[in-house]
């Protein structure tokens, strides 16, 4: 049985950084296609990035494109999401998912059956 600790989260203001990590117990990440979603209050948990099991393939959110950056380090069995000029739209709950092996749907919250228990992060103007 796999789990999905995630730390990192915080608040801080418009154009901060934060890196976010989600530690898997009990495997390694390269048996597990990986992503990050959020969910803000309000809305619907929504597709952040993807990073399939090798790591050879990304997917982001057009929202987050160019300002967040998805890796995993094997050898600390951990999933990062670095965050760069974070916005107020960035503020959500984050949550770690994870597949075995490579899922047929790296975006989509059905493609995964592991899930952490979130950490918040908090963007102010």
């Amino acid at each position: 049985q796999v789990q999905l600790v995630e730390s990192g989260g915080g608040s801080v203001q418009v154009g901060d950084s934060l890196r976010l990590s989600c530690v898997v117990s009990g495997r390694s990440t390269t048996d597990y296609s990986m992503a990050w979603f959020r969910r803000a209050v309000g809305k619907e948990r929504e597709f952040v990035a993807a990073i399939s099991r090798l790591g050879e393939r990304l997917n982001y959110a057009d929202s987050v494109q160019g300002r967040f950056t998805l890796s995993k380090d094997r050898a600390r069995n951990t999933m990062y999401l670095q965050m760069n000029n974070l916005k107020p739209d960035d503020t959500a709950v984050y949550y770690c998912a994870a597949h075995f092996f490579n899922t047929p749907q790296p975006m989509d919250i059905s493609g995964y059956e592991y899930w952490g228990q979130g950490t918040q992060v908090t963007v102010s103007s």
